[in-house]
């Protein structure tokens, strides 16, 4: 569930579309390999990313989707070798992303013990899902991603709940809550739901977001400088990427402090 560069052929370089904006410098049409991408699938100005205005390609995270694609689901045939292989090649990237993040999720519930009671379940739920990681190409451009997300989700907000329970008191519903700019340096969101919250550019600076609901919210430029986001739940690396934090700013253990910090 972790980004192998090594054994992808390049796919989130080529397959996605990125536009001129803070997080690139160029447009790019999805399809169309992107200037930096090298013969040997890997980019040619990683070291230096971010300076040349390429943000948006070091927050990114695939989950380990371009490996499986590459390696599993198309058998170790790049697209430049057999070209008639691109266009699905491309558009498994996304399908099967998605279900990579579920399985990040599921394995990350699995090892709560506050929702051991749904540990069969979500044991179900994994092995289901990485058979579904395994479908043939047609399978898999065929698969009704929503509808498996929607059932894994159930199951992950029962998770949360039980998780978030240890957590005495009143604890905050911001679930989806529009929080841009927030300014809520040295807050107590121990056990919060902020599923989907919009954070963006947030002043956390100093808060506490122990046994948080992360899921889906959005960290773009949030101020993450000394905050304790150890124990928070279903927060994933592409987040933290896209967050401002420092030495000070405690992460959970399955999570890398990034470069850029």
């Amino acid at each position: 569930m972790r980004a192998d560069c090594a054994n992808c052929f390049g796919l989130c370089c080529v397959a996605l579309t990125f536009s001129v904006s803070a997080d690139f410098p160029v447009d790019k049409d999805a399809g169309e390999p992107c200037r930096h991408l090298r013969t040997d699938f890997r980019c040619g100005v990683h070291s230096t990313l971010r300076e040349r205005g390429f943000q948006g390609c070091t927050v990114y995270d695939c989950f380990g989707a371009g490996q499986k694609v590459s390696q599993l689901t198309f058998g170790g045939r790049d697209w430049r070798q057999a070209p008639e292989t691109a266009e699905r090649m491309f558009a498994a990237l996304p399908v099967m992303r998605q279900l990579q993040e579920l399985l990040w999720y599921l394995d990350e519930a699995l090892a709560l013990e506050p929702a051991r009671t749904l540990h069969d379940a979500l044991r179900r739920a994994l092995d289901e899902t990485e058979r579904l990681t395994r479908s043939d190409p047609a399978a898999l451009l065929a698969l009704d991603v929503a509808a498996r997300r929607a059932a894994v989700n159930t199951l992950l907000l029962r998770t949360s709940e039980l998780v978030r329970a240890q957590v005495r008191g009143k604890r905050k519903n911001r679930r989806g809550a529009d929080l841009f700019g927030a300014k809520l340096k040295g807050a107590d969101l121990r056990g919060a739901d902020l599923r989907g919250a919009y954070l963006i550019a947030a002043d956390l600076r100093g808060a506490d977001l122990r046994l948080a609901d992360l899921i889906g919210a959005d960290l773009r430029d949030a101020d993450l400088r000394g905050a304790d986001l150890t124990g928070s739940i279903f927060l994933v690396q592409t987040q933290v990427n896209a967050a401002k934090g420092d030495a000070a700013t405690r992460l959970p253990p399955s999570l890398t402090r990034p470069a850029h910090w």
